[in-house]
């Protein structure tokens, strides 16, 4: 069994699918593109990775909260599905990214 589908069943056979539908799919309390930069002495950034196959979360929607919010640095994974991050190597990227400052 591979890694990543040990993962995606952790919370059950199809709690993970259902959350990620739901958040996608669902209604919001809030429009996501008046959050405020949580970080605005730059002391801190906020990251988004998306794959650009991800048939669950649209990349058109993460493009465009990313331009709406030019606080956020966004990086798009050519190639990259909903579960990319259990892809060989990918997780030990972000990290990288995310520890060493790289945007």
């Amino acid at each position: 069994m591979h890694f990543f589908d040990e993962q995606v069943r952790q919370q059950g056979e199809y709690e993970s699918i259902h959350r990620d539908l739901d958040i996608g799919f669902g209604t919001w309390q809030f429009d996501p593109t008046e959050i405020e930069n949580p970080f605005p002495e730059n002391k801190g950034s906020v990251h988004i990775w998306q794959g650009d196959e991800d048939i669950l979360v649209p990349v058109t929607l993460q493009r465009y909260i990313a331009q709406q919010l030019p606080w956020i640095k966004y990086h798009e994974l050519t190639g990259g599905g909903h579960m990319f991050p259990y892809a060989e190597g990918n997780s030990d990227a972000i990290l990288k990214a995310l520890l060493l400052g790289q945007s």
